[in-house]
């Protein structure tokens, strides 16, 4: 029985073993802070979370308004809500934009792999982003209690804490299927901003002047859905919604955004 032996000069790497995959995502979280745009994104929602906080301490208290853990939780997801979705964008863009994706796939050839490390990366992040907005939150809480003298009133901390990291999840990875969709920064992020701030409002629209549409909205308007999220007030059918609402504005466009990076022309 014969066998083909390995021509003279080349060099035999079938038995390499893969790179770990733990060791692809904690690449991937270093990416997200080695560029100049994904450091100073970071360093903003950090700040800007923080301003936000200080400014809604100074109004509650000036004006003697009671307020409650939950309310410092909503004033924490503004900036987070809306930068953390862009950090998702840039996590998928960056490779073509930064001419990096050649070096990436070069090595590590399984394209789906190096998706699933991205996405596992963000979960990451934003279980992070939740753990500094829970600290900030509680500061927060604590000390508007100790100013007020008024009861620091906490709720249902654990709801909250599944719901907000819901938020995050469903904020980072839309944006990774708009990123990924368009492989463009700019274009990325623009759809994005459209379909978190525009298209809700055409929906509210819609609903106003079509009964029909009214019934129809809460079935496919994603952004809005979540805002029981934000509320902590979600139950029922508020979860149908979501769910069939997320598999339009969230699996769909990442089905396809998949597909397009494991097809895309490395340049």
């Amino acid at each position: 029985m014969s066998t083909v032996a390995s021509s003279p000069g080349t060099l035999d790497i079938s038995g390499t073993p893969t790179v770990p995959f733990l060791r692809l995502v904690s690449v991937e979280l270093r990416k997200l802070a080695d560029t100049r745009a994904g450091r100073w994104l970071l360093i903003a929602i950090g700040a800007l979370t923080l301003l936000v906080l200080v400014i809604q301490m100074w109004v509650v208290v000036a004006q003697d308004t009671h307020v409650t853990f939950l309310d410092f939780l909503q004033g924490m997801n503004t900036p987070m809500g809306i930068l953390l979705p862009v950090l998702g964008v840039l996590s998928v863009t960056s490779e073509w934009s930064q001419r990096t994706a050649m070096v990436t796939f070069t090595l590590e050839p399984s394209r789906v792999r190096v998706i699933g490390a991205k996405l596992v990366s963000l979960l990451v992040i934003s279980a992070l982003a939740l753990a500094v907005g829970l600290v900030l939150a509680s500061f927060a809480n604590v000390l508007y209690g100790a100013l007020s003298g008024d009861a620091v009133v906490w709720g249902s901390v654990g709801k909250y804490v599944v719901f907000y990291l819901l938020l995050y999840v469903f904020g980072m990875t839309t944006g990774f299927a708009f990123g990924a969709l368009f492989l463009n920064s700019p274009a990325g992020i623009v759809i994005y901003f459209v379909y978190s701030f525009v298209l809700p409002g055409l929906f509210a629209l819609g609903a106003a002047l079509m009964d029909w549409f009214e019934t129809l909205q809460p079935w496919i308007d994603f952004n809005t859905d979540q805002n029981d999220l934000i509320d902590g007030t979600i139950h029922g059918v508020g979860w149908a919604h979501l769910f069939v609402a997320g598999l339009i504005w969230l699996v769909l466009p990442l089905a396809i955004g998949v597909w397009r990076i494991r097809r895309a022309e490395v340049k």
